[in-house]
C-alpha cells in the first residue's frame, strides 16, 4: 500500500512525464503489498542481541551475542530450531560470512560494555563438525568490532567499526581478507566514519551505509552517541578502486539495522537511534531510480542482528526490542520479496 506518509516518491513522480514514469515503473520491482509474518516455529532458540546471522546450506545460523550462548539453527523447510555448541568465548557485534564449508568471523568484540575488546584473530566455524578453529591473527591496528562486513569474489571486506567498544575509536578503515590466500590487505579509507553499520554488494559495487559515531559522548550524557546516526551512503567501485558518496541520503538514521540487496533494490530494516523503542520501519532503495520506498513495518522493532535472505524471503531474527540491550528477543519474522 502506498500513501503520502509512507513514500515521498509520490511527490517526486508527480512532476515526471508519463512516458518516463512508465519506464521507471519497469525498474521498480519491490513487493509493496507484502507484510511481515512472525513465524510460529518449533523449538526454542536463545534470546540474544548484538549477534550475527548468516545462511549456510539454506539454513539460518544465529551466532554469538552478549553472553556465551549456543548456536541456534533454523530450517525454513521444516520450521524447526535446533542448537549446536557454544563458541569458545563471548563473541558479539559480529557479521559472519559463509563459505562452502565454513563460516568466518573476521571482526567483532568480546567482553563487557562499554569498553569491549576487539577480536585479535579470525574465527572459523565448521557447521558439519560443529567445530570452532582459531584462524589468522588480525593486524593489531586493524582490529575492531561493530563493522560493516560482506563477502565478494572469495574476499571478505570490512568497513568502519569501533576500536574501543562503546568508548572511542570509530573509524572509516577499509580492509580485505582473502579467504583463499589468508592475506589481509589494507585498502583506501571510506569517506565517512561509522560503526554499527551495514555493508552490501551490488554488481561491482560495495555499499556502506547507516551506523553511527559511537565515539561521541557529552559531559552529562555518555550515551549521546545514540543520536549520532549516519545518513550518508558511500559506494566503492571495484572496477576503478575508488569511493564516492551518493547524493541520496537515508530517510531516517539507523544503527544496528539489517540490510541486504535483492533485484537491484537495497532493503534496510530495524535498527536503533535516539528513540527508546527499536525501529520497526523498513525502506527499499532502488539504485536505478535513486528512490526510497517505505514498506510494511516489522511486527516487533529490533536491532543488533543481521537481515538475511533465503530464495525470495527476507528473515530478521533475535536482537533487542529497545535501544541498548533490553529486552532481548528470540522471535523471527519473515517478509516475502518479489521474485
Amino acid at each position: 500500500m502506498i500513501n503520502a506518509k509512507k513514500i515521498n516518491m509520490l511527490v517526486i513522480i508527480s512532476t515526471i512525464p508519463t512516458r518516463i514514469l512508465i519506464l521507471l515503473c519497469l525498474f521498480v520491482s519491490i513487493n509493496i503489498n507484502a507484510k511481515w509474518e512472525t513465524l510460529d516455529t518449533n523449538g526454542t532458540p536463545s534470546k540474544r542481541h548484538e549477534n550475527g546471522a548468516v545462511v549456510f546450506n539454506n539454513e539460518i545460523y544465529i551466532i554469538g551475542g552478549r553472553g556465551i550462548k549456543p548456536i541456534d539453527i533454523y530450517d525454513p523447510k521444516t520450521n524447526i530450531w535446533r542448537q549446536n555448541k557454544k563458541p569458545p568465548f563471548e563473541l558479539h557485534h559480529i557479521t559472519p560470512v559463509a563459505l562452502p564449508n565454513k563460516i568466518l568471523i573476521v571482526s567483532g568484540f568480546t567482553g563487557k560494555y562499554p569498553k569491549e575488546t576487539p577480536l585479535s584473530h579470525i574465527w572459523e566455524y565448521y557447521p558439519v563438525k560443529d567445530k570452532w578453529v582459531k584462524g589468522k591473527a588480525i593486524p593489531k591496528s586493524r582490529q575492531r568490532g561493530a563493522a560493516g562486513v560482506t563477502i565478494y569474489d572469495n574476499k571478505v571486506y570490512i568497513v568502519g567499526g569501533a576500536k574501543q567498544g562503546h568508548t572511542s575509536g570509530t573509524t572509516n578503515m577499509f580492509d580485505q581478507y582473502d579467504t583463499q590466500t589468508n592475506q589481509w590487505t589494507t585498502l583506501t579509507d571510506a569517506p565517512h566514519i561509522r560503526d554499527h553499520s551495514n555493508l552490501v554488494i551490488l554488481d561491482s559495487m560495495l555499499v556502506s551505509l547507516a551506523g553511527r559515531n559511537t565515539s561521541y559522548h557529552e559531559p552529562e550524557s555518555f550515551t549521546a552517541f545514540f543520536g549520532q546516526v549516519n545518513h550518508f551512503i558511500d559506494v566503492y567501485n571495484f572496477d576503478n578502486a575508488s569511493w564516492h558518496t551518493l547524493s541520496s541520503r537515508l530517510p531516517i538514521g539507523w544503527a544496528g539495522a539489517g540490510a541486504l540487496v535483492h533485484n537491484n533494490n537495497l532493503y534496510i530494516v530495524g535498527g536503533e537511534n535516539a528513540s527508546k523503542a527499536a525501529n520497526n520501519r523498513m525502506f527499499s532503495f532502488n539504485f536505478s531510480t535513486k528512490t526510497f520506498y517505505e514498506l510494511e513495518s516489522l511486527n516487533q522493532g529490533r536491532h543488533g542482528t543481521n537481515a538475511i535472505k533465503i530464495n525470495d524471503t527476507l528473515y530478521f531474527a533475535m536482537g533487542s526490542g529497545n535501544r541498548g540491550g533490553r529486552p532481548e528477543l528470540k522471535s523471527i519474522e519473515a517478509y516475502r520479496l518479489n521474485k
